[in-house]
């Protein structure tokens, strides 16, 4: 009877075991090279503190770290600029399409190269409009762009027009920068406005940007410009890897001159062998399918070079 016990109890472990094995091999088994990956990024994915850099400065002016607060700021702007990886990416991208654009502008204007950077926290270099209707590269408002002299209208938004709105730009700034003496305080008036840094300056009886208490946006914005202008420097720094074929490019062009009424663009695209996407794409300050222009105004479209673009084809 001890013996027919210790036989079942066997054969339920060898069945028990059968099963197990049986089970262990019906599993669906992952993949090698899933498991290398997931290997990798357990072991090799790290997310580190940024070192505070030295000398950083905003058009030659220097960023106070050794304040802790100011410490605390920059800090905090260059770890959102850091990890924030697609779209810091992106912004490598187009500032290698337009800051070819920008550059010579500033430079023309007697504006500091760093401005380019604040073009690119205010749009991210593209054509974005603001819930406070602020449009374009520089985000210029309408009663602005139109005291600096760009034509607003249904038909043309010359805010659209990237040279055009980059020179009203630097008139504001310069005009900001006499008035405070600081292009740091001109860089926060094109946020918070001419008077309403005024008005700070006076309520707290400072003299710099680093000694006002601003509110959130104001308060960040200098910051901003200068972690993006110390990450789109060093890309590598910060662990931005790619190469120049990774990059937009920057598409040469030529002006047509224009001094009458244009009843259709699409007509107009082919007499210059392109299509209308690509009239528009290179004119965003176009904003209709036609051009008024009853007044016999000069305007210069810009029409691509042959060889960029091959229109046709998907058909």
């Amino acid at each position: 009877m001890k013996m027919i016990k210790k036989i079942l109890v066997f054969l339920g472990v060898l069945f028990t075991f059968s099963i197990l094995v049986n089970a262990t091999q019906d599993a669906p088994q992952k993949p090698l090279a899933q498991e290398v990956l997931e290997d990798k990024l357990i072991n090799d994915y790290n997310v580190y503190a940024i070192p505070m850099p030295d000398n950083l400065n905003f058009s030659g002016e220097l960023v106070p770290i050794e304040n802790p607060d100011i410490r605390e700021r920059m800090d905090r702007e260059l770890l959102v600029n850091t990890y924030w990886q697609s779209n810091g990416l992106l912004l490598f991208k187009r500032a290698n399409k337009y800051f070819p654009i920008i550059e010579p502008i500033l430079k023309e204007e007697g504006v500091p190269d760093d401005f380019k950077y604040l073009a690119v926290i205010e749009s991210s270099l593209t054509q974005a409009v603001s819930p406070a209707r602020a449009t374009g590269f520089w985000q210029i408002l309408k009663g602005t762009a139109k005291e600096y002299g760009l034509e607003v209208n249904q038909n043309v938004d010359e805010r659209y027009h990237i040279e055009k709105s980059t020179r009203v730009a630097c008139k504001y700034l310069k005009s900001a920068k006499k008035k405070f003496g600081s292009w740091t305080l001109a860089a926060a008036a094109y946020n918070a406005g001419r008077a309403g840094v005024n008005r700070q300056l006076e309520r707290q009886n400072a003299v710099s940007y680093y000694d006002l208490l601003l509110g959130e946006e104001t308060g960040r914005y200098v910051f901003r410009i200068v972690a993006v202008k110390e990450i789109l420097s060093n890309p590598k720094k910060y662990g931005f890897n790619f190469t120049n074929e990774d990059l937009y490019k920057h598409i040469p062009t030529f002006k047509v001159l224009v001094e009458e009424q244009i009843t259709d663009f699409n007509e107009f695209a082919k007499k210059h062998n392109i299509n209308y996407k690509i009239l528009k794409l290179h004119n965003p300050w176009l904003r209709e399918a036609h051009l008024n222009n009853t007044s016999g105004k000069e305007y210069y479209i810009q029409i691509p070079r042959e060889g960029y673009y091959k229109t046709g084809t998907g058909q």
